[in-house]
């Protein structure tokens, strides 16, 4: 079965994200309190399946080599975006993962999602990706491709500070 369909795999782990691709950071404040909650809600799939993305993956838990379809739209509308998890962290001041794109996404890259507490006790997360069109449908939507980005990252922050609030 093929691996990721793109040659930068684990740039998101770095953050230092490859050029000849669009590239996004989002970084939000979750509760105070709530990383053990937003890391495993992360690491587990709860944040997707709260915001209503249907999971299908090969293990419970987020680990390198777990192979994971999630699902967007409802009924034949649905897409489907089959990843590989390339990279993950859990300490006590880190908890996420990075997966990567396989044949049949619609776009080619790297995201990443992680639950961070810094020294001051403040917990944020961060989505970062880089990703550039694979499909007819992903060249099609042209520049609304990044603004759906860009709201599925802030839905993900919205999603995890409802999840782990105190």
């Amino acid at each position: 079965m093929p691996g990721p369909n793109y040659p930068e795999v684990g740039a998101t782990r770095t953050g230092r994200l490859p050029s000849g691709y669009r590239h996004l950071r989002y970084r939000a404040v979750l509760p105070a309190g709530g990383f053990e909650v937003a890391g495993e809600a992360v690491l587990r799939w709860r944040m997707h399946r709260a915001m209503g993305v249907r999971i299908d993956a090969s293990a419970p838990r987020a680990e390198p080599g777990v192979r994971v379809t999630a699902g967007l739209g409802l009924g034949r509308f649905r897409l489907a975006a089959p990843c590989e998890v390339v990279w993950t962290v859990r300490d006590d001041r880190r908890a996420g993962f990075g997966y990567g794109t396989l044949p049949g996404h619609p776009v080619r890259g790297e995201e990443a999602f992680l639950v961070e507490r810094t020294d001051d006790g403040r917990v944020w997360f961060t989505l970062t990706a880089f990703s550039r069109p694979a499909s007819v449908l992903a060249r099609t939507a042209g520049p609304l491709l990044p603004l759906f980005q860009r709201g599925y990252a802030w839905r993900c922050a919205s999603t995890l500070r409802r999840l782990s609030a105190p």
